[in-house]
């Protein structure tokens, strides 16, 4: 294996655990990152020659290594891609009592670039890094040998392949299924695959809608961004009098009110309504023509992708949040969430009490979450730690 060499004092972060290591931080002229191949096995050593692990390069990323060993001169072959995903198998058989939940959680589960979510027998896969792209075989056979599927989906529509120089275009291994049925919180959905957002499930919220549905009962939802319906149709399977779901998606609305007629039978007529917009929009509409929710969800995709991105993406936070607060009835109960790593926590808290400031109302603090422990956040690695969900109650 070729050595990558560090920069003087660039080896602290990494020794305290993270995986990362950047252009800027290696030594050009002792390596090169042109000599090396994109996935590429390495050792990393730092200035004076003490070993840091093995990683695998991409010299066209502004993350040009990833470390997936503290040991020199370990090579990431079949053996310990098994060994690693072994090990988050164990882990998830002991949180789950059905192969439903993702798999593998990349840096979490010490295995950078890697995603897998299993639905029964279907795995979908994505690929963020050249150096798991490289071992693509290797993943398979491994998968194979531990879970015997039937069908993996290579999800490949990712924004990080094309800053790791990888083609977007999916790949399908075997009869891989439209859409399929996933058991979750005692409701069963139908969910998108070959269609869908991500990697057609957001199995991280699992724990977090489960925590909002305990104050549905006898409420009227609003599910805002609602995808397949996840949290309302889990407030609706625990006795919600009303659930509307909004999305701009057609095919989302769509599976979100035929979940929630599935699992909540006492929801007829307009028990359950769809609004398919633009939801700043929509939410506007709802506030001036009168309606209010007594359990609001609201779960928006990453409004902040990039750092550069972060003073406008925190102002469509605040914009999202007030407006759903606006609909909010007095002693309702509010979920928000924020899939951006870019947004901190307090940030989001912060959102929420200047929506209640504006609105001379208080928030009560219920709940405060994060992803799902089958989505494992690198103790290292803060920026692993990506979702939040506040849960709230207004409390005037």
């Amino acid at each position: 294996m070729q050595t990558l060499w560090l920069n003087k004092g660039e080896d602290r972060r990494l020794r305290a655990g993270h995986l990362w290591v950047f252009g800027n931080e290696v030594d050009s002229k002792k390596s090169p990152l042109s000599a090396f191949a994109p996935g590429e096995a390495v050792t990393v050593r730092d200035a004076r020659g003490g070993s840091i692990g093995s990683a695998f390069v991409n010299p066209h990323s502004l993350i040009c290594a990833r470390l997936y060993s503290r040991s020199p001169e370990t090579e990431l072959d079949a053996g310990l891609l098994r060994q690693r995903l072994q090990a988050a198998l164990e882990l998830r058989s002991r949180l789950f009592d059905q192969p439903f939940y993702r798999l593998c959680h990349g840096e979490g589960d010490l295995l950078p670039g890697l995603v897998i979510d299993r639905f029964g027998d279907h795995l979908t896969l994505q690929l963020g890094t050249a150096g798991m792209e490289v071992r693509r075989e290797a993943i398979a056979a491994c998968l194979d040998e531990l879970l015997h599927p039937t069908s993996l989906l290579w999800d490949n529509d990712l924004a990080s392949r094309s800053l790791e120089g990888l083609s977007r275009e999916n790949v399908l291994d075997g009869p891989v299924p439209r859409r399929l049925e996933l058991p979750e919180n005692g409701c069963t959905f139908t969910a998108p695959l070959l269609d869908g957002q991500k990697t057609g499930w957001f199995y991280d919220q699992r724990a977090n809608r489960q925590e909002a549905a305990r104050y549905a009962n006898g409420a009227d939802v609003l599910d805002i961004f609602c995808y397949a319906g996840g949290f309302g149709t889990t407030a609706a399977a625990r006795g919600a009098r009303s659930v509307t779901f909004l999305d701009a998606s057609p095919q989302a609305v769509e599976l979100a009110g035929a979940n929630a007629a599935r699992n909540a039978p006492h929801l007829t007529g307009d028990g359950i309504r769809t609004l398919c917009g633009d939801a700043f929009d929509l939410l506007r509409e709802l506030h001036d023509s009168g309606r209010r929710f007594s359990l609001i969800c609201l779960d928006p995709p990453a409004f902040i992708k990039r750092r550069k991105d972060a003073a406008q993406g925190l102002a469509a936070y605040r914009k999202i949040n007030a407006l759903a607060l606006q609909l909010l009835s007095p002693g309702g109960v509010i979920a928000s969430c924020s899939c951006s790593h870019h947004l901190p926590a307090d940030e989001l808290r912060h959102c929420l009490s200047l929506a209640a400031a504006r609105q001379k109302t208080a928030l009560r603090l219920l709940f405060a979450g994060g992803q799902g422990p089958d989505h494992p956040v690198h103790a290292a690695m803060p920026e692993t730690a990506y979702l939040k969900c506040f849960i709230a109650q207004r409390a005037d």
